[in-house]
């Protein structure tokens, strides 16, 4: 019997032969794109998210300062966890300083890297979307202090929710996305070159669907044939808000559960 690749279940060449489109940002890539090699998949890179720095460092500088006066902090995504303590190492704050807080995250990866600087988290929620950390939160956060530390552009599900809850929210901006430039010629060239044409595309946030919608301008019809893939059901709605399908959406809303759906997908269509 062939062993099945870590993680995911599936066959070591289940996706041979399938080409796909990884549109991370460049340094996040990798995890995406090593768990579709292990499968056989020949993948693609072309970011269609860039992370920057966003145009001042002050509203999170000064909340950093004052995390003595917060009862809970929490962190949407992995970028912020960098961010965040990139800042923490430039004040000079020591992580003793988060010793008080209760520690929410949105998933695995971003509770994976929180723990990896040696803090505790307290609450990952069973789906990891911003509806289930409120859910996970409404009934411990009245009257209390809550940092959350995110993206410039973000869906406010959160901050509202939890407001409505009883709790004091304060909201600063970690990290900015951007839209890649230099990946909008590399993207409608693969696109139009039968030999790199992607079978898949994969989509890990909502801002990836915004961003490769604007890369891609007005040339939907180079999509035909291409199967959209989907992390969870807020990057799905995205895709749906712009026309375009959702023809793979992953059931555990995580890296590993996106390439089973994409396994899963190709499989079926193989029978």
């Amino acid at each position: 019997m062939r062993k099945r690749a870590a993680g995911t279940g599936a066959k070591p060449q289940a996706l041979t032969g399938v080409r796909v489109l990884v549109g991370r940002a460049r340094h996040q890539a990798g995890a995406l794109s090593g768990e579709l090699h292990k499968l056989g998949a020949t993948v693609l890179e072309i970011p269609f998210i860039e992370i920057r720095k966003p145009r001042s460092f002050q509203p999170l500088d000064t909340a950093l300062k004052n995390l003595a006066e917060y009862d809970w902090l929490i962190l949407t995504s992995a970028n912020g966890v960098d961010a965040m303590w990139e800042r923490l190492a430039k004040l000079r704050l020591m992580k003793t300083k988060l010793r008080h807080l209760s520690v929410a995250a949105i998933g695995p990866a971003t509770k994976k890297a929180i723990e990896k600087r040696g803090v505790k988290v307290d609450v990952v929620p069973k789906e990891y979307v911003a509806e289930s950390v409120v859910r996970s939160l409404r009934r411990r956060v009245k009257g209390k202090r809550v940092l959350l530390v995110r993206a410039k552009v973000a869906r406010d599900v959160i901050p509202t929710e939890l407001r409505k809850a009883g709790a004091q929210v304060d909201v600063v901006e970690a990290y900015e996305t951007v839209v890649p430039q230099s990946s909008r010629t590399r993207l409608r060239s693969a696109l139009k070159n039968p030999r790199r044409r992607p079978h898949v595309v994969t989509f890990t946030s909502s801002s990836t669907v915004r961003n490769f919608v604007a890369l891609l301008g007005k040339t939907r019809t180079s999509l035909n044939g291409i199967e959209l893939a989907s992390i969870g059901p807020v990057t799905s709605s995205t895709l749906r808000e712009f026309g375009l399908r959702v023809d793979i959406a992953a059931k555990e809303f995580t890296i590993p559960g996106m390439v089973k759906a994409i396994v899963s997908a190709v499989s079926s269509e193989r029978l």
